[in-house]
């Protein structure tokens, strides 16, 4: 493959991997192979890895810890670059209560690390799955909290004309808090082509640590018992519509435990959709169609999806 010929001369630092299989790196647990596949080290694995897939007209696609993410059941045709366990370090400034932490932290593990310190205002971030960088596009949050409400900086690679810094050091744009345009599941990073390579959060103080503990396990309690933990699942499929929640309005349609092949509404919470076992990205695309044409038809509301999907057919 030419692009793997080209990648190899790009030294990058990060594995580079053909044909793997996406489902081990979604929470789903679905998804065909990647024809190519980087685990990025650093930003300048991330641009090199670009360059090249933009060099020979390659498609490419920038992912984080695959928590929001449905990958196509023939796989993703091209390059896929993760920003993953190698970009996740964690600074604390000298303040002691901002941190500046790589795109590739898991937010559980940050949570935990500020209620080492005795930092509050992570603690709703103590259950959710996914990383700092696909946290900040999209706004993730829970309990009141988002991690938007924290953000000072976002330091981003732009990505939409990346042969223009071929050969150099990555150009990195630091984005503040008020060019970012945060709201509900929203940000101005979405449909930008750029990979978040770090962020820096500013907390509101600090509290005793078991008290920050014993909220982080009450939130964790609470998702254990209405979330379907123990089952693969994108989380919340669908945004919170205007006035409204998705769940309620999938449950009063009936649609708990409406199930096609593997995917199945969630019989706990109406919004997951859920691997009940050998689930395709076409069952559970089909689920959620049948989901969004119901509610619109019963209800009139039209839910929008929060997952990604990425892939052919």
């Amino acid at each position: 493959m030419e692009l793997l010929q080209a990648l190899a001369r790009t030294r990058l630092a990060g594995r580079v991997q053909t044909n793997l299989p996406m489902a081990g790196l979604t929470s789903l647990r679905i998804g065909g192979p990647a024809d190519l596949f980087v685990e990025a080290e650093s930003a300048a694995d991330v641009q090199a890895a670009v360059v090249a897939a933009e060099s020979l007209g390659v498609v490419w696609h920038v992912i984080g810890w695959g928590t929001n993410l449905l990958v196509r059941d023939s796989g993703v045709r091209g390059l896929v670059v993760r920003i993953g366990p190698g970009m996740s370090d964690i600074r604390w400034d000298e303040s002691a209560t901002a941190v500046v932490a790589g795109g590739g932290t898991r937010l559980r593990c940050l949570a935990q690390a500020a209620a080492d310190l005795g930092l509050r205002g992570l603690e709703f971030a103590e259950g959710i799955p996914g990383g700092l960088g696909g946290a900040v596009v999209m706004n993730a949050g829970a309990y009141d909290g988002e991690i938007g409400q924290l953000v000072d900086w976002v330091e981003v690679l732009d990505l939409a004309q990346p042969h223009e810094c071929a050969g150099e050091e990555p150009a990195l744009r630091r984005l503040q808090r008020a060019e970012l345009a945060y709201g509900y599941r929203h940000s101005a990073l979405q449909g930008k082509a750029v990979a978040v390579i770090s962020a820096r959060l500013v907390l509101p103080g600090s509290d005793d640590p078991a008290a920050i503990r014993s909220r982080m396990n009450e939130y964790g309690a609470r998702r254990r018992e209405r979330q379907p933990l123990e089952l693969p699942s994108a989380g919340s499929y669908f945004m919170r519509p205007p006035g409204g929640y998705a769940g309620p309005l999938i449950e009063g349609c009936g649609l708990k435990g409406f199930r096609i092949g593997g995917a199945e509404v969630s019989r706990k919470h109406a919004n997951f959709i859920v691997n009940v076992g050998g689930a395709t990205a076409a069952d559970v695309l089909a689920v959620a169609e049948h989901v969004r044409r119901t509610v619109r038809n019963h209800c009139g509301v039209d839910l929008q999806p929060e997952v990604r999907v990425i892939g052919v057919d």
